[in-house]
Protein backbone atom coordinates (compact mmCIF):
# COMPACT_ATOMS: atom_id res chain seq x y z
CA UNK A 1 0.00 0.00 0.00
CA UNK A 2 1.56 3.33 -0.73
CA UNK A 3 1.47 6.27 1.20
CA UNK A 4 -1.64 8.37 1.68
CA UNK A 5 -1.67 11.91 0.85
CA UNK A 6 -0.90 14.37 3.46
CA UNK A 7 -2.82 17.55 3.99
CA UNK A 8 -0.63 20.44 3.57
CA UNK A 9 -1.70 22.63 6.61
CA UNK A 10 -0.15 23.82 10.19
CA UNK A 11 0.43 21.30 12.27
CA UNK A 12 -1.44 22.27 15.08
CA UNK A 13 0.67 19.61 17.64
CA UNK A 14 3.89 21.70 18.34
CA UNK A 15 5.61 18.16 18.88
CA UNK A 16 4.39 16.79 15.16
CA UNK A 17 4.88 20.01 13.94
CA UNK A 18 9.13 20.11 15.40
CA UNK A 19 9.41 16.93 14.59
CA UNK A 20 8.15 17.24 10.85
CA UNK A 21 10.48 20.47 10.25
CA UNK A 22 13.47 18.64 11.41
CA UNK A 23 13.27 15.90 9.00
CA UNK A 24 11.90 18.31 6.03
CA UNK A 25 14.68 20.50 7.01
CA UNK A 26 17.14 17.91 6.34
CA UNK A 27 15.51 16.36 3.33
CA UNK A 28 16.27 20.30 1.90
CA UNK A 29 19.80 20.56 2.78
CA UNK A 30 20.29 17.06 1.28
CA UNK A 31 18.28 18.14 -1.92
CA UNK A 32 20.38 21.80 -1.85
CA UNK A 33 23.62 19.84 -1.94
CA UNK A 34 22.49 17.28 -4.58
CA UNK A 35 21.36 20.38 -6.83
CA UNK A 36 25.22 21.77 -6.21
CA UNK A 37 27.08 18.73 -7.05
CA UNK A 38 24.96 17.24 -9.82
CA UNK A 39 23.77 21.03 -11.73
CA UNK A 40 27.08 23.01 -10.27
CA UNK A 41 24.09 25.51 -9.01
CA UNK A 42 25.02 28.34 -6.22
CA UNK A 43 22.61 27.40 -3.59
CA UNK A 44 21.83 29.67 -0.49
CA UNK A 45 19.57 28.32 1.95
CA UNK A 46 18.17 30.03 4.86
CA UNK A 47 15.38 29.02 7.87
CA UNK A 48 14.12 29.54 10.94
CA UNK A 49 11.58 27.73 12.84
CA UNK A 50 8.97 28.12 14.95
CA UNK A 51 10.66 28.00 17.33
CA UNK A 52 13.28 30.73 16.76
CA UNK A 53 16.00 28.22 15.76
CA UNK A 54 18.37 29.21 12.57
CA UNK A 55 19.24 26.65 9.54
CA UNK A 56 21.03 27.70 6.54
CA UNK A 57 23.33 25.97 3.60
CA UNK A 58 25.45 27.62 1.29
CA UNK A 59 27.05 26.50 -1.47
CA UNK A 60 30.76 25.66 -0.56
CA UNK A 61 32.12 27.89 -3.62
CA UNK A 62 29.49 30.13 -3.13
CA UNK A 63 29.46 33.87 -0.28
CA UNK A 64 26.64 34.51 1.44
CA UNK A 65 27.32 38.28 0.57
CA UNK A 66 27.56 37.72 -3.05
CA UNK A 67 24.33 35.92 -3.13
CA UNK A 68 22.78 38.31 -1.65
CA UNK A 69 23.98 41.34 -3.35
CA UNK A 70 23.17 39.13 -7.04
CA UNK A 71 19.71 38.87 -5.25
CA UNK A 72 19.18 42.64 -4.53
CA UNK A 73 20.51 43.12 -8.59
CA UNK A 74 17.61 40.77 -9.43
CA UNK A 75 15.12 41.98 -6.95
CA UNK A 76 16.14 45.72 -7.36
CA UNK A 77 15.33 44.88 -3.20
CA UNK A 78 17.56 46.75 -1.04
CA UNK A 79 18.73 44.59 1.76
CA UNK A 80 21.12 46.75 3.43
CA UNK A 81 19.37 50.29 3.71
CA UNK A 82 16.73 48.70 6.62
CA UNK A 83 19.37 47.31 7.95
CA UNK A 84 21.73 50.44 7.97
CA UNK A 85 19.03 53.11 9.43
CA UNK A 86 18.71 50.70 12.36
CA UNK A 87 22.48 50.85 12.94
CA UNK A 88 22.61 54.53 12.49
CA UNK A 89 19.56 54.91 14.78
CA UNK A 90 21.55 52.46 17.44
CA UNK A 91 24.51 54.18 17.14
CA UNK A 92 22.62 57.98 17.26
CA UNK A 93 21.11 56.83 21.41
CA UNK A 94 24.13 55.37 22.10
CA UNK A 95 26.19 58.47 21.34
CA UNK A 96 23.42 60.57 23.70
CA UNK A 97 23.40 58.07 26.30
CA UNK A 98 27.32 58.60 26.41
CA UNK A 99 27.27 62.51 26.44
CA UNK A 100 24.63 62.51 29.32
CA UNK A 101 27.05 60.49 31.63
CA UNK A 102 29.82 62.21 30.53
CA UNK A 103 27.74 65.07 31.71
CA UNK A 104 26.30 63.37 35.02
CA UNK A 105 30.03 62.84 35.81
CA UNK A 106 31.46 66.44 35.57
CA UNK A 107 28.40 67.61 36.95
CA UNK A 108 29.42 65.42 40.37
CA UNK A 109 33.27 66.60 39.89
CA UNK A 110 31.46 70.29 40.42
CA UNK A 111 31.85 71.03 36.53
CA UNK A 112 29.33 72.76 34.24
CA UNK A 113 26.46 73.51 36.71
CA UNK A 114 26.49 76.94 35.96
CA UNK A 115 23.01 76.29 34.04
CA UNK A 116 21.03 74.30 36.17
CA UNK A 117 18.30 75.51 38.15
CA UNK A 118 17.31 74.96 41.82
CA UNK A 119 15.47 71.88 41.96
CA UNK A 120 18.30 70.26 39.40
CA UNK A 121 21.36 71.53 42.17
CA UNK A 122 19.14 69.92 44.72
CA UNK A 123 18.77 66.78 43.24
CA UNK A 124 22.32 66.72 42.45
CA UNK A 125 23.49 67.52 46.20
CA UNK A 126 20.90 64.42 47.56
CA UNK A 127 22.40 61.82 44.40
CA UNK A 128 26.37 63.21 46.22
CA UNK A 129 24.94 62.58 49.83
CA UNK A 130 23.80 59.31 48.52
CA UNK A 131 27.32 58.25 47.06
CA UNK A 132 28.62 59.56 49.85
CA UNK A 133 26.51 57.34 52.54
CA UNK A 134 27.04 54.12 50.46
CA UNK A 135 31.08 54.63 49.86
CA UNK A 136 31.54 55.50 53.46
CA UNK A 137 29.34 52.27 54.93
CA UNK A 138 31.71 50.21 52.34
CA UNK A 139 34.70 51.66 53.71
CA UNK A 140 33.76 50.88 57.31
CA UNK A 141 33.00 47.16 56.56
CA UNK A 142 36.33 46.70 55.07
CA UNK A 143 37.58 47.90 58.22
CA UNK A 144 35.60 46.17 60.02
CA UNK A 145 36.57 43.22 58.23
CA UNK A 146 40.55 43.55 58.48
CA UNK A 147 40.05 44.56 61.82
CA UNK A 148 38.63 41.26 62.54
CA UNK A 149 40.80 39.41 60.56
CA UNK A 150 43.86 40.89 62.62
CA UNK A 151 42.40 39.63 65.87
CA UNK A 152 41.81 36.18 65.01
CA UNK A 153 45.83 36.61 64.01
CA UNK A 154 46.62 38.11 66.96
CA UNK A 155 44.80 35.11 68.65
CA UNK A 156 46.15 32.49 67.02
CA UNK A 157 49.76 33.85 67.66
CA UNK A 158 49.12 34.20 71.67
CA UNK A 159 47.64 31.19 71.60
CA UNK A 160 50.93 29.46 69.73
CA UNK A 161 53.14 31.25 72.26
CA UNK A 162 51.32 30.49 75.30
CA UNK A 163 51.44 26.71 73.96
CA UNK A 164 55.32 26.99 73.17
CA UNK A 165 55.79 28.14 76.63
CA UNK A 166 53.86 25.17 78.40
CA UNK A 167 55.59 23.05 76.36
CA UNK A 168 59.02 24.44 76.95
CA UNK A 169 58.18 23.91 80.94
CA UNK A 170 57.18 20.46 80.84
CA UNK A 171 60.72 19.77 79.06
CA UNK A 172 62.20 21.59 81.65
CA UNK A 173 60.63 20.21 84.49
CA UNK A 174 60.98 16.59 83.09
CA UNK A 175 64.41 16.52 82.11
CA UNK A 176 67.67 15.41 83.56
CA UNK A 177 71.18 16.26 83.03
CA UNK A 178 74.23 13.57 83.40
CA UNK A 179 77.38 13.99 83.60
CA UNK A 180 79.48 11.21 82.59
CA UNK A 181 83.39 11.06 83.14
CA UNK A 182 85.74 9.30 81.27
CA UNK A 183 85.82 5.54 81.75
CA UNK A 184 82.07 5.80 83.24
CA UNK A 185 80.25 2.37 83.30
CA UNK A 186 76.74 3.40 84.87
CA UNK A 187 75.01 0.78 83.06
CA UNK A 188 71.45 2.27 83.74
CA UNK A 189 72.56 5.25 82.31
CA UNK A 190 74.35 4.32 79.48
CA UNK A 191 71.24 2.31 78.48
CA UNK A 192 69.02 5.13 78.61
CA UNK A 193 71.79 7.38 76.61
CA UNK A 194 71.92 4.95 73.98
CA UNK A 195 67.45 3.93 73.67
CA UNK A 196 67.52 7.65 73.03
CA UNK A 197 66.01 9.09 76.47
CA UNK A 198 64.67 12.16 75.84
CA UNK A 199 64.18 12.83 79.05
CA UNK A 200 68.47 12.75 79.84
CA UNK A 201 70.92 14.70 78.28
CA UNK A 202 74.65 13.80 78.59
CA UNK A 203 77.96 16.06 78.75
CA UNK A 204 81.02 15.36 79.70
CA UNK A 205 83.72 17.79 81.63
CA UNK A 206 87.01 19.11 80.43
CA UNK A 207 90.33 17.98 81.95
CA UNK A 208 90.11 21.44 82.98
CA UNK A 209 87.91 21.30 84.96
CA UNK A 210 88.54 18.88 87.69
CA UNK A 211 86.52 20.16 90.05
CA UNK A 212 83.29 19.50 88.73
CA UNK A 213 84.08 15.31 88.71
CA UNK A 214 82.03 13.10 89.87
CA UNK A 215 79.24 15.64 90.26
CA UNK A 216 75.66 14.49 88.72
CA UNK A 217 73.47 17.68 88.30
CA UNK A 218 69.93 17.46 87.85
CA UNK A 219 67.50 20.36 85.79
CA UNK A 220 67.55 23.01 88.43
CA UNK A 221 71.57 22.66 89.28
CA UNK A 222 72.33 23.67 85.21
CA UNK A 223 71.16 26.48 82.92
CA UNK A 224 72.25 26.68 79.28
CA UNK A 225 73.54 29.53 77.56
Amino acid sequence: MGRGKIEIKKIENPTNRQVTYSKRRLGLMKKAKELTVLCDAEVLIIMVSSTGKFAEYCSPSTEIKRMFDRYQQVSGVNLWSAQYEKMHNTLKHLQEINHNLRKEIRQRMGENTEGLAMEELRGLEQSLDESLKLVRNRKYHVISTQTDTYKKKLKNSHEAYRNLLHELEMRDESSEYVYLSEGHNNYEEELALANGASHLFAFQLQPNQPNLHGFRFNSHDLSLA
